[in-house]
């Protein structure tokens, strides 16, 4: 049985909005870090080098029948917190799906309040890099169907 983004999205926001302080917060995002799926080694090049970031991050896509999947890493513990947590949303989604979640739910959660400046920059680059590599997906997919 598929989970649909907004079931995703509201499990998230069910645990995160359940932890009392920003300490408990962090900790979570870490803790999502820690245990997000490796990224092939041969993965971390410069084609899938996050642009932008403070820290290095990666972020790999591919195309699973109609639905996508990422990998993805940062040398930045929270770095690759935030990023478990997106991909915890986005992946095993349609290219449509992903073009229609803008990832507001990061501030829903209470993520990005606490992040710098360069931290949300750098956010924001994550998060156009995943709609990105899902509009070029459905594009691909739309080309093949015609």
């Amino acid at each position: 049985m598929t989970i649909s983004m907004t079931e995703k999205k509201d499990a998230l926001l069910a645990a995160m909005n359940a932890l009392p302080g920003k300490d408990d917060k962090l900790k979570f995002i870490i803790d999502k870090g820690k245990a997000m799926e490796a990224m092939p080694d041969k993965f971390k090049i410069d084609q899938f080098l996050v642009k932008g970031c403070i820290s290095r991050a990666w972020l790999f896509p591919q195309l699973k029948g109609d639905k996508v999947t990422f990998f993805a890493d940062s040398e930045a513990f929270i770095v690759k917190g935030i990023i478990a947590l997106l991909l915890e949303i986005y992946n095993d989604s349609s290219p449509a799906d992903i073009l229609t979640e803008d990832g507001s739910f990061l501030l829903e959660a209470g993520v990005t309040q606490h992040l710098s400046t360069n931290r949300r920059n750098g956010l924001s680059n994550v998060l156009n890099m995943i709609q990105s590599y899902a509009a070029a997906f459905q594009k691909t997919n739309q080309e093949t169907l015609s």
